[in-house]
């Protein structure tokens, strides 16, 4: 039982440590958009600003600017850390960099809020496509060394997130460009800043505990009883 126990407890503590890694340019993002007038008018940053723009552009301008740096910053605390690349970071950095910096030059949110979309419905694309070309579904290449399960569950696994990611790019999307449309461009950009913290972030959480709950099912019946036998032949 004790083993039963500790296993996913671990599991959970490293995927909470990495959610949170995961979102470190998206948290930078935000709290630099609701305090960009105290670093306009406290940095150089204010030198840099065009104060005849509105203040909401002003600070999407700031905030995109943070969150470009954050994302270099995690890509390399991560190689130095690891050794390695994480492909969801790169693709993550790569965009931001190209959408930040048009959405910073031409000073147009929408370059920058197209972003989770993109990030999103390509990492569908690239689940989707692993089901049609190799051996088997990408979840499994990333996660069948740490479990090993069915081939149905790493098939219904793989689609999980695949559905995922299309429900969370098209909320992203309806969230910037149709949700509230009466309102104020100031209030409708503070909705998608909120959003893409908060409501991007609930929705991971929401399904990363959903996915924890049916993977605790299979590793109870499929994995915890090799890895105790395992123990009991090395003792």
């Amino acid at each position: 039982m004790a083993a039963e126990n500790t296993l996913p407890e671990h599991t959970n503590n490293i995927n909470n440590m990495k959610l949170l890694f995961d979102f470190f340019p998206i948290i930078l993002f935000f709290a630099s958009y609701y305090q960009a007038k105290l670093l306009i008018e406290n940095t150089f940053i204010g030198q840099l600003i065009n104060p005849d723009k509105p203040d909401f552009i002003n600070a999407t301008i700031v905030a995109t600017a943070v969150a470009i740096i954050a994302s270099f910053i995690q890509v390399g605390y991560h190689w130095i850390n690891t050794r390695k690349f994480e492909r969801m970071h790169l693709f993550s950095l790569v965009l931001i960099t190209v959408l930040g910096s048009i959405t910073i030059f031409f000073g147009n949110p929408a370059f920058i809020q197209w972003k989770p979309t993109v990030l999103n419905w390509l990492f569908a694309g690239v689940f989707l496509g692993s089901m049609y070309m190799g051996d088997k579904p990408i979840i499994q290449r990333m996660m069948d060394q740490q479990i090993k399960l069915p081939e149905h569950v790493w098939k219904t696994l793989n689609l999980s997130w695949i559905a995922f990611f299309f429900v969370s790019g098209a909320a992203n999307l309806y969230v910037a460009f149709y949700y509230n449309l009466s309102a104020s461009d100031q209030a409708r950009m503070d909705t998608w800043v909120n959003f893409k913290l908060f409501g991007l972030m609930g929705l991971t959480i929401g399904f990363v505990i959903l996915q924890a709950i049916y993977l605790s099912r299979h590793i109870t019946e499929d994995d915890i009883e090799d890895e105790l036998n395992k123990n009991g032949e090395n003792q």
